[in-house]
């Protein structure tokens, strides 16, 4: 994810420079047509109430695109806030001066550590245990290395840890509880990232977005080239451009932010939250 404040002023136009020269080759050559060939008579105003209702299911694409990104950083929002509890219930129900207690809070705080990093890398589809084995020991990390869903085994090594303090008394059932709970909601925050990365936009969708802001842009070129025929031969040509760049730009954004977990700019930035959570 970018976390720069200064973008590079090329990066969004680098997005969309193919369809910037695609729309151009379209509109010189509509332009030849018309100064040599074909005189077009279409109104303006069809172009423009075309635009319009282009305008209104674009910003509806990229309001939907936005929620998921939203809901995506929301989430791991309160992965902080839950890893933070964790922590600091153990410390707070685990006696001081209780060896025994010291070792699996130890342990609990570092396997916590490397659970959010395990599952921003799982989310991305990428090595799994890149940041994370360093966190946990090399017995555990034997154990779950080689498991399907590596976020789930490390959680499951919290539920076995609880069980044992409960079991040696290290703490009461009110903090079990109290415990539990807040893994929970761990998991529940898991899930729910999950859903977002398998929950995909239809492809169609977007393609026909696309194809309706090309179709508006050819209009727009056709009326264009007949409302300004007095003015400088080519001046429409830039002048669509212009108004292209907007609707590319949306569209682009939209399609990005939609997927808060392919590892592009755009992404949440889950390694840098797992470093927020590592280093507090």
């Amino acid at each position: 994810m970018i976390i720069n404040k200064r973008i590079p002023l090329y990066y969004p136009f680098k997005m969309i420079i193919v369809d910037i020269l695609i729309i151009s080759a379209f509109a010189t050559v509509i332009h030849l047509i018309s100064s040599n060939f074909i005189d077009f008579k279409l109104p303006i105003s069809f172009s423009a109430f075309f635009g319009t209702s282009i305008s209104l299911i674009l910003s509806f694409k990229l309001s939907q695109s936005y929620d998921r990104w939203w809901e995506a950083r929301k989430i791991w929002g309160a992965i902080v806030n839950d890893s933070r509890s964790l922590v600091m219930q153990l410390k707070t129900f685990i006696q001081p001066d209780n060896e025994a207690g010291k070792i699996i809070l130890n342990k609990m705080a570092y396997r916590q550590i490397s659970w959010c990093y395990a599952l921003g890398q799982n989310l991305r589809k990428q090595e799994v245990m890149k940041y994370s084995k360093e966190f946990i020991s090399e017995e555990e990390f034997i154990l779950v290395n080689n498991k399907s869903n590596i976020p789930v085994m490390l959680l499951d090594l919290h539920y076995d840890d609880l069980k044992k303090m409960r079991k040696t008394e290290l703490i009461s059932e009110f903090h079990e509880i109290q415990i539990e709970s807040t893994m929970q909601r761990l998991c529940t925050s898991m899930g729910r990232a999950e859903r977002i990365k398998n929950t995909f936009f239809p492809k169609t969708y977007r393609l026909t977005l696309r194809l309706f802001i090309y179709l508006f842009l050819i209009l727009l070129s056709l009326s264009m080239s007949n409302s300004l025929s007095e003015f400088h031969d080519f001046i429409h040509i830039p002048l669509l451009i212009a108004i292209a760049i907007p609707f590319f730009l949306l569209e682009k954004i939209a399609y990005q932010i939609q997927d808060p977990f392919e590892n592009q700019p755009t992404d949440t930035a889950v390694t840098s939250i797992a470093r927020t959570i590592e280093i507090t």
